[in-house]
């Protein structure tokens, strides 16, 4: 059995909802990611999404590109971004943790060597923002022989017939994306996602996360109340840029923003 799944098993058991947060591998600083990540569960968070430092992130918005820029000026690669999931598994066997980033850097070391490297070190899934499943045949398979799930995306403009292919060739978990933007954009309407998330968890039987505009307890409680988690990044993110010049600051600061979101959700379910 995967992290993913004995994390998501584990969640419905107690009844509670997963908290998923997102930090780029690297930002603001090489040195503070393993403990931001140990940080952020210590906070309530359930399942760990590290971002892979790209050139050309584009499905993120400006928040989120910054947390990029600031991880390449440190020359933060895939294979660095790997070392610190190894770094992390040192003293956390257990919380799932999912690569999230694009295509270009898996290719560039290879899909065998990079799946090889990733089910060995401790990765649980990979999220590959600009490879739709069905192009990512031989990916998925290499991934899956060594023990890492493909996860893959929805989005508001997904249709149903395909909504069904993309859930069933995902594994660990569906990610719904709940704005028709990048990440970070504003206007989510709680009542719409609500409505989609109800209409494709007919699709799986996989959990399924929201992510894009969740930011606080006031948006991840609603939306908590339908879907199987939610997913927190630029909030966060933003959060490390304000203070990235203080890491007492920065890390508390993030995890004030996590633990009023996980009580938020607690709440939603109670």
């Amino acid at each position: 059995m995967s992290r993913l799944t004995a994390r998501f098993n584990e969640l419905s058991g107690d009844n509670r909802k997963a908290l998923v947060a997102y930090i780029v591998a690297g930002d603001p600083t090489p040195g503070m990611t393993v403990e931001l990540m140990h940080g952020m569960v210590e906070a309530g968070v359930d399942v760990i999404e590290l971002g892979v430092p790209f050139t050309d992130p584009e499905a993120e918005g400006p928040v989120i590109q910054a947390a990029h820029e600031r991880a390449l000026q440190h020359s933060i690669s895939l294979g660095d971004t790997l070392k610190m999931v190894s770094g992390f598994r040192e003293r956390d066997l257990t919380t799932p943790v999912v690569l999230m980033g694009y295509l270009n850097p898996v290719e560039r070391m290879g899909y065998q060597s990079f799946a090889e490297a990733a089910g060995k070190l401790g990765v649980d899934g990979l999220i590959t923002v600009n490879l739709p499943p069905e192009e990512a045949g031989a990916l998925t398979v290499t991934l899956e022989e060594n023990g890492v799930d493909p996860i893959y995306l929805l989005a508001p403009t997904t249709t149903e017939a395909r909504a069904a292919k993309i859930c069933a060739a995902s594994r660990g978990f569906v990610y719904y994306v709940s704005l028709k933007g990048t990440t970070g954009a504003g206007g989510l309407d709680i009542d719409e996602v609500c409505l989609r998330v109800e209409t494709l968890k007919a699709h799986t039987d996989l959990p399924l996360m929201v992510g894009f505009g969740i930011r606080d307890g006031a948006t991840a409680a609603p939306i908590a109340a339908v879907a199987d988690g939610v997913v927190v990044g630029s909030a966060i993110v933003d959060l490390m840029r304000i203070h990235q010049q203080d890491p007492v600051a920065l890390k508390t600061s993030v995890m004030d923003c996590l633990a009023e979101i996980r009580l938020a959700l607690n709440a939603a379910v109670a």
